[in-house]
């Protein structure tokens, strides 16, 4: 038996990207020929006798095989035909090419367009964490300089201290102990020189005067100067020039600016969403409503805008105030305080004219340590006096002198218009003598004109300081006002100056944190003040009206009870003449009848507390309600009922002899002035007597009965001599 042996290709040649030889049917003219073909083979039973009619060249297959040279076959005979697994993949070979979907090109690209955009927010990421590290870098190096700052302003107000109680423990005064910080900054300062020969505590500045740099370094610990050294030479910091504005008090109060460089320069640069949005980014985004921040201790610029718009519309100024002029604070009381402390020095005086605001006084005491210089006004009109208890450049000058011949200091000058409590208004003639007076004496000028507003007569007019086309000294000159008064809101603690002198706003600036608005109000009055129109023609038309009416109903009281008083149209108060109420012509009569009165339930304010140097004289305030001010009156007749029954049956049981022997004094004492014209200075020096009779209360505590019960022998004596 033979073995037919074939070649088979190896499994290289099926690897190959040639395609496989072709298959060649030679009776295979159209696939109905070749389907009869396989229908025929099958009937047959593969024997060779069965296969002479059919001529197959017997080729490779599309697979590369073929039947006979299958393992496994049967036979070894060659087939008469292509194999149905062929003619198969010869089917799929010749199908026609795909067509390439749309989509895909679709997908591809926003793949790709995914893959770029994350890695541009890597990148993005990458720098932004970045950046973060930077800025927190800079925080924190911020929040060093800051924690170094308050170290040695802690240092040197331990040094003060130290200095303080050197002072008490010795007795001696602060000047000498080196507590006047800026002489003792120029005694160091030419003292110890620095190298190459400059000075290294001080500079001269261009008009003589010197920086404060350093402080005196004797009582200071040894672990505190090299410290304060460090401070004293660094070149971010330059503690203000010493101002001639200013009192040595004002200009210490304006050096103390270590703590408030940073903060004047965040207020001066504020970060703001939308105008100013140029501040680091965090991670976490925080905004606090500014409102409640700290503001800027002088008011918020919003506010002092708003200020400044008012003031020049009702007080006619011809230019717009700037609000870098303006200063706001809780209270024209805490601005009396303020300016007495930095125009002021312990021990100095302030010009003011009697009778005034009673708590100016205090305001001005309290912790400024400044006494107010009296300018006693009388109820007598004098020759050159147009109305009661007027205030004349005159005046002023005779107080002044006076003071120069006790060595008193005068330091300012405080002028109210509308007057309170008098309801005067100064003219503008009036006011520049004052100022004029003022300039010759190198006095601040306190112009308070917290009532002008308040004017309800039809004839009376007000004009401000601030209408002034030229002030006679604008750098002394220096405008309250309030809104406690004019628009009846003594509760919203807000009080506005105004002053070019921009020493003095740095200064007051240093003790504004004392005396700060919350910044609500400050929202609020701004707010007030920005709505003109009903300002003008709302809220002062009825204000006036109702003022008007109530000054009305008390005036009308006043007059039906024959009481003397002030026919004022402004301000909130009446000025009246209770004397003849008075058992005696002293104060302490004036204070027993004020205790009557409140103990009726009736709040009237007394001439003394208003330092008026004559008695019997009360504030009647006659802004209220008319059922209220009617319920007053009642009351007030009644008391005056009862003292006046009570003085009528005093003067029934004395006699008349000391009716006589009061004429006769009286007449004595006419007679006496008229003998010799009064000498200028002895003039002076019964002025100066009277002021010091008045100031004290000597009289009404030795009375002439307290000194019959202690010396009844001397006093049976006293009256036989003057019975003779």
């Amino acid at each position: 038996m033979d073995i037919k042996c074939e070649e088979v290709d190896s499994d290289e040649r099926s690897e190959t990207p040639e395609p496989p030889p072709p298959i060649v049917l030679s009776q295979a003219a159209d696939d109905h020929g070749m389907d009869g073909s396989l229908l025929e083979g099958g009937h047959h039973d593969g024997s060779p006798a069965a296969r002479p009619d059919t001529h197959t060249d017997n080729t490779i297959s599309p697979s590369g095989y073929m039947d006979p040279n299958v393992s496994g076959t049967s036979s070894g005979i060659p087939t008469s035909g292509p194999t149905f697994s062929a003619l198969h993949r010869l089917r799929r070979k010749r199908k026609p090419p795909r067509m390439k979907d749309p989509l895909d090109d679709i997908l591809l690209k926003f793949l790709t367009a995914q893959r770029v955009v994350e890695e541009r927010f890597l990148q993005m990421e990458e720098r932004r964490m970045q950046r973060d590290m930077e800025l927190e870098d800079r925080r924190m190096q911020l929040e060093q300089r800051r924690m170094e700052l308050e170290r040695e302003h802690e240092y040197r107000m331990f040094t003060i201290f130290a200095q303080m109680v050197n002072a008490l423990r010795h007795g001696g005064s602060m000047q000498t102990l080196g507590l006047d910080l800026s002489q003792a900054s120029s005694q160091s300062s030419s003292q110890a020189s620095g190298p190459g020969g400059r000075p290294s505590s001080a500079s001269a500045s261009k008009d003589g005067s010197s920086r404060v740099t350093s402080y005196p370094s004797k009582s200071l610990p040894n672990g505190l100067k090299d410290v304060l050294s460090s401070a004293e030479h660094n070149p971010t910091f330059q503690q203000p020039e010493s101002s001639s504005y200013l009192s040595k008090r004002g200009n210490e109060i304006n050096s103390f600016g270590i703590i408030q460089e940073g903060y004047t320069a965040y207020h001066t640069d504020k970060h703001d969403q939308d105008k100013n949005p140029n501040l680091m980014r965090t991670d976490i985004y925080q905004i606090d409503p500014p409102l409640l921040q700290y503001p800027d201790w002088k008011g918020h610029e919003f506010l002092r805008v708003q200020v400044g718009k008012f003031l020049t519309k009702y007080c006619k100024a011809p230019v717009l105030l700037k609000p870098e002029n303006i200063v706001v604070v809780n209270g024209c009381g805490s601005l009396f305080s303020s300016l007495s402390a930095v125009l002021c020095d312990p021990g100095d005086t302030i010009l003011l004219s009697s009778p005034y605001y009673g708590v100016i006084k205090d305001d001005i005491f309290f912790y400024s340590a400044v006494k107010p210089l009296l300018v006693d006004l009388e109820s007598k009109v004098t020759d050159g006096d147009t109305r009661p208890f007027q205030l004349t450049v005159g005046k002023l000058e005779k107080t002044m002198q006076i003071a120069k011949l006790q060595g008193t200091r005068v330091t300012a000058m405080i002028l109210t218009n509308p007057h309170n409590p008098l309801g005067d208004i100064y003219s503008a003639k009036e006011m520049k003598e004052f100022l004029e007076f003022a300039k010759r004496y190198k006095l601040h000028v306190i112009v308070d004109e917290v009532y002008m507003l308040s004017i309800f007569g039809d004839m009376d007019s007000f004009q401000s300081v601030l209408s002034f086309d030229k002030l006679p000294d604008p750098q002394r000159t220096h405008v309250m006002w309030g809104i406690s008064k004019d628009f009846a809101a003594s509760g919203i603690r807000v009080g506005t100056l105004y002053t070019e002198n921009t020493d003095v706003i740095s200064a007051l600036g240093q003790l504004a944190c004392f005396h700060g608005v919350p910044g609500p109000i400050q929202y609020m009055v701004a707010q007030l003040l920005r709505d003109q129109d009903w300002i003008s023609q709302v809220f002062l038309p009825t204000n006036r009206a109702r003022l008007k009416t109530a000054h009305k109903c008390v005036a009308n009281e006043l007059r039906a009870m024959g009481i003397p008083f002030l026919n004022r149209h402004a301000g909130l108060y009446i000025w009246a003449d209770f004397r003849k109420y008075l058992k005696n012509p002293t104060f302490e009569e004036e204070e027993k009848l004020l205790k009557r009165f409140v103990k009726n339930k009736i709040l009237l304010i007394n001439g003394r507390s208003f330092g008026c140097c004559e008695p019997g004289w009360f504030r009647i305030v006659f802004a209220d309600e008319t059922y209220r001010l009617q319920l007053g009156m009642q009351r007030l007749r009644k008391v005056l009922e009862e003292q006046d029954s009570e003085i009528q049956s005093i003067e029934k049981g004395s006699n008349t002899d000391s009716e006589n022997r009061t004429k006769v004094v009286e007449d004595i004492f006419e007679i006496g002035v008229q003998q010799s014209p009064p000498d200028p200075a002895l003039d002076g020096l019964i002025g100066l007597l009277r002021q010091q009779i008045r100031s004290t209360d000597w009289l009404q505590r030795n009375t002439p009965e307290q000194f019959a019960q202690e010396n009844p022998e001397v006093y049976d004596v006293f009256c036989k001599l003057a019975e003779k």
